[in-house]
């Protein structure tokens, strides 16, 4: 049955300018791989049969990093939303679990790959990934109502002071019923400051159309991400430590 399938996309387009590098930011290593591969071998080992990587135009060396599986082309940076729906043409019609990972994020388990996928097949359209940081600082918050849904994503710039205490924090992961996917993300606008479309608008949608969503929580560190030379050696330190664990 389809419905049981497990597909991925991962976003692989962004460039390593604030790694002072000429290399994608996802084929940045650590211990020894580059980041998008350990993502790679932590879906296989989850048992993620469909994998598409969303490259930038001039990502050959990524296309070269992930295959046999496939890449897609996201022409022009219009924002997460974009990025993701560069991919429909490759998973449309598939009615299983698909996720959304971030290619900087090379820390995620296969344990919490597997809760949320858990709690996807509950009956909700939309999961989030959030985790809960000693420093919430300018993160989005996941707001959940009383019966633990998710029920926004705000951005710490548009959050209220009662929402800013809230330390439950987007980490950019998220599973989507393949059934509805790209109908929500065809539907989020641009309509903004930066003239983006934004992946964490699919929420909104989501429920505007009378669909459910909820998140799950996972450990901080698996949240890390780099985007800097530090944070870089950061994960490194950190995925060190859990395979000397």
């Amino acid at each position: 049955m389809t419905e049981n399938k497990i597909a991925a996309i991962i976003l692989g387009a962004g460039k390593g300018t604030r790694m002072k590098s000429d290399l994608p930011k996802v084929m940045m290593p650590v211990c020894g791989k580059p980041m998008i591969r350990h993502i790679i071998d932590m879906l296989e080992t989850a048992g993620v049969e469909k994998i598409v990587t969303v490259i930038a135009p001039d990502g050959d060396l990524v296309k070269k990093e992930v295959s046999p599986y496939p890449t897609c082309v996201q022409e022009k940076q219009l924002g997460t939303g974009n990025a993701v729906l560069a991919a429909e043409s490759l998973l449309s019609g598939f009615k299983g679990d698909i996720l959304v990972i971030f290619g900087d994020q090379p820390l995620y388990t296969e344990n919490t790959i597997k809760r949320v996928i858990g709690r996807r097949r509950e009956g909700y359209s939309v999961v989030c990934v959030g985790f809960r940081p000693e420093d919430a600082a300018r993160y989005g918050r996941l707001i959940l109502n009383s019966r633990g849904e998710l029920e926004r994503i705000v951005e710490f710039k548009d959050a209220t002071d009662e929402e800013k205490a809230v330390n439950f924090c987007n980490s950019g992961m998220m599973c989507f019923d393949g059934a509805v996917m790209f109908e929500i993300l065809n539907a989020i606008s641009n309509e903004n400051a930066a003239g983006e479309y934004y992946l964490t608008d699919a929420i909104a949608i989501a429920l505007a159309k009378g669909l459910k969503c909820s998140a799950v929580e996972c450990p901080v560190e698996e949240a890390s991400a780099a985007n800097t030379r530090e944070e870089l050696a950061l994960l490194e330190q950190l995925l060190q430590k859990r395979n000397a664990a």
